[in-house]
């Protein structure tokens, strides 16, 4: 090649280049930078701009709530902020969320003409600022420093990475940690050998029950018809249910269901009109608390995503349930249960060959062992089925293969003989299964919360147990239950108070009716 061409070739793949960073002297430090920094961050925190603002925090995101980082590119002071605002957001944000659920952390630059009056919106007066508040209040308005009151809040104490977790963990009442570590799927814990793994399953109990009331308005499941065998259900929890937050939840439902989907309502015809305006109200009740996860199985958590998880946590509910009833209410608790797995869970095929077992029980539950014990064989049953179906077609978790449960490694005494393990009527001692039932799914399961004293005093759930009616499955009326509570001495107080924090607050909007789901 002659030397003009050769020069010409240059020149021309230069222009070429140039046009590349018609965008700046910046594109061309990324350039450089992307191609030789090894060692930069990941970005956890959400980019949000004019454009995609309401998508992400309206369609997105599942987080109970939202932390938006207003700030500038040539900022030098948010330049350094960021890998503190980073630490953070990896606990929170991401596939590989160590937290998720939780709080989405974002952050918008006000240096972009676009997000001028986004910025303007939230009266941004210095970099970097950061807002707290659920994700729906940053869409329906903005900030105003001259607000008396607003449901959108400054941080004012996150300078670093350690201020910022401290003032959400205050917020939250939380305990989360810079060092905290995702559980792997890859590596869960084996629940075999270690009975003191259901200790786990008490979070998982709240996530599957967060996610069946969900998996209920999001499908529309409260009809007529099945408005009752709801109401049971809700009943069962707000005594059994192994967490506080939970029955807590349940008994708001409970006490405001004639006002949420009223019974001339909830029928075909208004069907629409009830679900929409009804899942407002209960998402305000958020059955089991604001910081229940969503995502994150813990003793429920399989080695693939796609295995364990929502029915592991479910049955676990239904055996923590179990045992916790007393002989009165064996029949309730096995009517109300057989019901709702009838009318609201949505697998089909598994929803008949439960409904199936329900319905081979010919005579009434006398006593809570021969109920607990029922279930207890029902889930093996199911596991049977299950194992043979999942291994023709290969889509056994290999890590938490179906097992006839309990295993001879987590209780000696359930099996009469040295056989192998089997789900033969002769081969269980069963008096030493129901106490193995009652620890296992009982005491063990709430230990965590034990320790943490998260759990009731016994004394304070006295008032809540007269909402149930536990010795038949004729559905009390939610008014007159109510009423009958007030009556009462025994727990006249707690009731009037339940009244009382209902009436001052009426979900701050128009309490709507249930549509159905």
């Amino acid at each position: 090649m002659s030397l003009p061409a050769y020069l010409i070739l240059i020149l021309n793949l230069w222009s070429l280049k140039a046009e590349s960073f018609s965008a700046g002297s910046r594109s061309i430090l990324r350039e450089i930078g992307s191609n030789g920094n090894s060692g930069e961050h990941q970005d956890y925190a959400v980019e949000l701009n004019a454009t995609n603002f309401d998508a992400v925090l309206k369609d997105d995101t599942p987080a109970t709530y939202a932390i938006l980082e207003f700030f500038a590119h040539w900022c030098p002071a948010c330049r350094n902020y960021k890998p503190h605002y980073e630490k953070v957001a990896r606990l929170f944000n991401g596939p590989d969320a160590v937290h998720p659920g939780i709080i989405l952390m974002t952050r918008v630059d006000c240096a972009l003409k676009i997000n001028t009056k986004l910025c303007d919106r939230f009266s941004v007066s210095h970099y970097p600022m950061l807002f707290w508040g659920a994700p729906t209040k940053f869409l329906t308005g903005g900030w105003d420093p001259s607000q008396v009151k607003s449901e959108i809040r400054v941080i004012d104490d996150g300078r670093t990475a350690e201020r910022l977790l401290s003032w959400i963990n205050k917020q939250l009442g939380s305990s989360y940690g810079l060092d905290d570590q995702k559980f792997e799927n890859e590596h869960p814990p084996s629940n075999i050998s270690d009975p003191g793994q259901i200790a786990r399953a008490v979070y998982d109990v709240e996530e599957a029950t967060a996610t069946a009331f969900d998996i209920i308005l999001e499908h529309k499941m409260i009809k007529s018809e099945t408005r009752a065998s709801l109401i049971r259900f809700l009943q069962l929890l707000v005594v059994h249910h192994p967490s506080r937050r939970c029955r807590k939840g349940s008994a708001q439902v409970l006490v405001n269901f004639d006002d949420l989907c009223p019974s001339d309502t909830c029928s075909a015809d208004k069907h629409a009109d009830v679900t929409d305006n009804g899942k407002g109200a209960l998402a305000n009740i958020q059955i089991c608390g604001k910081e229940v996860p969503r995502g994150y199985w813990m003793f429920c958590r399989g080695s693939r995503n796609d295995t364990r998880g929502f029915s592991c946590g479910l049955w676990v509910l239904l055996h923590s349930v179990s045992v916790r009833i007393e002989d009165g209410e064996s029949q309730f608790a096995f009517t109300s249960i057989c019901d709702f797995i009838h009318n609201f869970f949505i697998c089909e095929e598994c929803r008949q060959h439960f409904y199936e077992m329900c319905s081979s029980v010919k005579s009434p539950f006398s006593k809570a062992q021969d109920f607990a014990l029922w279930l207890w064989s029902a889930h093996n049953k199911v596991n049977e089925r299950l194992k043979k179906e999942e291994a023709s077609l290969k889509t056994a978790d290999p890590k938490f293969p179906k097992i006839i449960w309990p295993p001879r490694q987590l209780c000696t005494s359930c099996y009469h003989s040295q056989s192998s393990n089997g789900n033969s009527e002769d081969n269980w001692n069963r008096d030493e299964v129901f106490k193995f039932l009652t620890s296992y799914y009982g005491k063990t399961l709430i230990s965590l919360y034990k320790e943490k004293d998260l759990l009731d005093n016994d004394a304070t759930n006295v008032a809540i147990d007269e909402l149930v009616a536990s010795t038949n499955a004729v559905v009390v009326p939610v008014g007159a239950a109510l009423a009958i509570a007030v009556a009462s001495c025994a727990f006249g107080a707690l009731a009037c108070y339940w009244r009382s924090h209902q009436k001052n607050r009426k979900y701050y909007h128009q309490l709507y009716s249930l549509k159905n789901i």
